[in-house]
């Protein structure tokens, strides 16, 4: 098993539903039940890396550990590095970025991430992915698919449906079953590769697709992928969402 850390980025100024990592979710605020399942994954530590002073009040008061990370960063990556950089983490550590807005993220999920990086030594951060079964979700943009080479590795992200059979007009029969695979916003880096990261600049194909980790692979890092056989349950990007959500965790 592998040692690991967890950086949760929690950005207080989100576009489509404001302060939602603040929201109260049955009864606690909404980044409050994001820490609490991260704690269960094995981490040695878990940070909250946040953008508002506020943020950071309400962490402490319901005892996490939580920094105010600088308001210039570009992404929930730099937010993670500044973390990293400032506690001191060896090159070699591995760190998990988890999302401030994912409170049913399976902390299985997150050891899985981090244990990806002891299988292949040679990557320099990894993620999860699913295979895809609904023609409607392979071909909706908003979900990020994935393609990958013989050693788990991969190949391109994309908004589009990806791998695309060149053959065949029946629609039903355009989903290449056992292929196409939906990426899960979660990531583990080594430290390093993660500082080398933060300090280079958007790439073309980054910006088309409005995919960071396609910065990653335009820059040669070697990503390693790991397979779950089924989704993890959905974030909180809308208020649609949060009532979903909402529902689940009182059932809980």
């Amino acid at each position: 098993m592998i040692a690991f850390h967890v950086v949760i980025p929690a950005r207080l100024g989100s576009t489509r539903l404001p302060r939602k990592i603040l929201r109260e979710i049955a009864g606690k605020p909404l980044l409050q039940h994001v820490w609490e399942s991260v704690r269960d994954s094995g981490a040695q530590e878990t940070v909250i890396a946040a953008d508002a002073a506020a943020v950071v009040e309400v962490c402490r008061r319901f005892g996490a550990d939580a920094v105010l990370t600088s308001e210039k960063h570009q992404s929930g990556s730099d937010r993670v590095n500044e973390v990293a950089q400032s506690r001191g983490w060896a090159d070699d550590a591995v760190v998990v970025n988890v999302q401030g807005d994912e409170p049913l993220m399976p902390p299985a999920l997150v050891q899985q991430a981090a244990q990806l990086l002891a299988q292949d030594r040679e990557a320099d951060l990894s993620t999860v992915c699913h295979a895809i079964d609904s023609r409607e979700e392979w071909l909706n943009p908003n979900i990020v698919k994935v393609v990958m080479d013989a050693r788990q590795r991969a190949l391109y992200f994309s908004r589009a449906p990806i791998p695309w059979k060149r053959v065949g007009t029946n629609p039903e029969s355009l989903l290449p079953k056992g292929l196409a695979f939906r990426h899960i916003g979660l990531y583990a880096w080594r430290v390093a590769a993660l500082a080398r990261f933060s300090q280079l600049p958007a790439e073309p194909l980054e910006t088309c697709e409005s995919l960071e980790q396609l910065r990653a692979l335009a820059q040669g890092f070697r990503i390693k992928l790991g397979i779950t056989d089924a989704a993890p349950p959905r974030g909180v990007d809308t208020e649609e969402d949060l009532l979903a959500v909402e529902k689940i965790l009182t059932r809980k």
